[in-house]
């Protein structure tokens, strides 16, 4: 059987008894039984503070709302919340109330998604505060050896990608807490909770466990498989599906004709995926209420499919054949357009970019993240 940290945290009883814990954590803060993390520690240890990440202690809050400091009405536990608008840090106040700060969320595996910035924004700030850290580690859904996407650049950090990973790294959270302890010198007071029964080569359909959704954007494993990919479209005109119940899975516009996209995109004979003509309309986000006409990506290959590969492809094919395709602007000024910090570099918005040049330079840059990465697998 394949046990995430929480399942182990019993045999680690040393690390928390008599320390005042704070919990960083989200709805998939789940044990195998589906026994929170939350209560779990509540009921065993002296769980002093939640912190919240973005969506909430318990997944109640929407995408992007913001919330003040209020009790949770099961545990009377005080709820923090660290996605405020004027920062995503723990505060010294916060660090006043706990010798210990645990982190127990399922991450999915591509840069873009914030959990893993909450992680290491808590690493840092607890290393600075003198305070211990332990990561619960969980598998990598995305398996632990396939690498795909260049590396971040430096002057590119947001809340979508703060730290030189690929787009897709092959890493548990608890390798990454790891990896950047050291290579940012943070020297924090670091404990990983190891994985039992996982092997990096596994997919989630190879775990036997059940998916639960890390955010509503990703309802199925297939959402989560194809993100690394499909969510570049944020940065664009384009709606990637948010909306629909295929987010991530379907991307239109009401300008996209169809079936002759699926057609081109089809010719290409890309690894692990069929394109199928597609209709729909969003009841919220980009063109709400309005039948975009575009195409779904259905995997037909888990360990073949190469989502950012597909991706780029498909965005390239629809910028060149459609005028009204465009990349968002910033979203306040002096900011970078959204596609720059989804794609950790400038390249996307090039003029005349040469797509199988693009892909093999990111094939480059991946090859030499996973050969460095190595030296911090735990498994």
């Amino acid at each position: 059987m394949i046990r995430n940290g929480i399942d182990r945290i019993l045999d680690y009883a040393h690390l928390f008894q008599g320390k005042r814990i704070g919990l960083i954590t989200s709805p998939t803060g789940l044990n195998h039984k589906f026994e929170s993390t939350i209560q779990i520690l509540h009921e065993n240890y002296n769980l002093v503070a939640l912190f919240s990440p973005e969506h909430g202690v318990r997944g109640d809050l929407a995408a992007g709302a913001m919330v003040d400091t209020y009790m949770d009405p099961i545990t009377g536990v005080p709820v923090h919340s660290l996605y405020r608008k004027d920062s995503k840090r723990l505060t010294s106040e916060m660090l006043d109330e706990v010798d210990m700060v645990v982190y127990d969320i399922q991450d999915v595996g591509a840069r873009y998604y914030t959990f893993i910035y909450t992680m290491l924004y808590a690493l840092e700030d607890c290393a600075r505060a003198g305070k211990e850290i332990v990561v619960l580690d969980r598998i990598n859904p995305l398996d632990g050896i396939t690498v795909e996407g260049n590396v971040l650049k430096d002057g590119y950090q947001s809340f979508v990608g703060n730290y030189p990973l690929t787009v897709r790294y092959g890493l548990t959270a608890g390798e990454i807490a790891r990896m950047a302890n050291e290579q940012m010198n943070w020297n924090g007071e670091l404990h990983i909770v190891t994985c039992e029964g996982w092997e990096r080569g596994m997919l989630f359909t190879d775990t036997g466990r059940p998916w639960i959704m890390p955010s509503m954007g990703l309802p199925r494993f297939e959402s989560a498989l194809l993100y690394p990919g499909t969510c570049l479209f944020e940065g664009t005109n384009i709606s990637e599906g948010r909306g629909t119940t295929a987010p991530f899975e379907m991307i239109g516009a009401p300008f996209i004709e169809a079936e002759k996209l699926a057609d081109e995109m089809n010719d290409h004979r890309l690894p692990g995926v069929v394109f199928r003509p597609v209709y729909f309309k969003p009841t919220f986000s980009k063109f709400q209420g309005e039948l975009c006409h575009g195409v779904q990506l259905h995997i037909t290959d888990q360990r073949a499919l190469r989502p950012l590969d597909t991706s780029v492809t498909l965005m390239y094919t629809i910028k060149s054949n459609y005028v009204k395709f465009s990349f968002l602007p910033p979203l306040k000024e002096g900011s970078r357009p959204f596609i720059d910090l989804l794609g950790g570099d400038h390249m996307y918005r090039n003029d005349q970019v040469d797509v199988p040049k693009l892909l093999e330079q990111f094939r480059e840059e991946s090859r030499e993240f996973s050969l460095m990465k190595q030296e911090f697998h735990l498994y």
